[in-house]
């Protein structure tokens, strides 16, 4: 078994050093940097992967890209029954759910809300604006009911779902919008006080740059 990781800062990438630090599997690390004008990922990168993008992984020999099935697939192959729920167990449908929630449904409307200022602002668009605000709105207040009482998003425990969600919440809790939703919030801060995240951290950098 070999695990190559091509790590981009400030990326999804960091939620794969995290998933493997929390499995306890051997990996190889290969950091990529950011163009510093555009902010995009750079030529080295391209060479890993048609599209650029990171996280990209080698699993042995074949280059993956995708952060949800990166995940989806490193539990179920190299897991040992740890952070997935497998075929026939009760929580299985909520954990594939949960798993694709994150990016096909939360990720567009969070990356539209916090990349409009780069943009000149979303107010120009007030259409779109009504219609990214609108939805950041109801999926945060929807997690948030769903959080009420539970630790984490299965009642089982701690999943890849959890590592896949934590991102976005990062990302939006920068704008305050986690203040007002207690669950979310305090989620959040339970899964950043995980050990292996804070590892993760150490060894990718932040998982979101800080404004200033």
């Amino acid at each position: 078994m070999t695990i190559t990781l091509h790590h981009l800062r400030y990326s999804r990438s960091t939620r794969i050093i995290w998933l493997l630090e929390e499995l306890d599997i051997g990996y190889s690390i290969v950091e990529h940097h950011r163009d510093e004008t555009t902010n995009r990922s750079q030529d080295d990168l391209f060479a890993i992967h048609p599209l650029g993008k990171a996280p990209a992984v080698d699993v042995d020999g074949r280059v993956m890209m995708e952060s949800g099935a990166i995940i989806e697939y490193l539990i179920e192959t190299h897991g040992a029954g740890k952070l997935g729920v497998a075929p026939g167990e009760a929580e299985r449908s909520a954990y594939l759910e949960w798993m694709q929630f994150t990016e096909g449904t939360l990720a567009m409307p969070v990356l539209l809300t916090m990349l409009g200022p780069r943009f000149g602002g979303l107010d120009k668009l007030p259409l779109l604006q009504g219609f990214v605000g609108g939805e950041v709105t109801k999926l945060l207040d929807y997690v948030d009911a769903h959080l009420e009482g539970r630790e984490f998003l299965l009642e089982s425990g701690f999943t890849g779902a959890d590592i896949n969600m934590e991102y976005l919440l990062e990302l939006i809790n920068l704008t305050g919008m986690l203040d007002q939703r207690p669950n979310a919030k305090s989620y959040l801060e339970r899964l950043m006080a995980r050990d292996a995240y804070k590892r993760a951290i150490e060894i990718g950098g932040p998982l979101v740059k800080l404004p200033g």
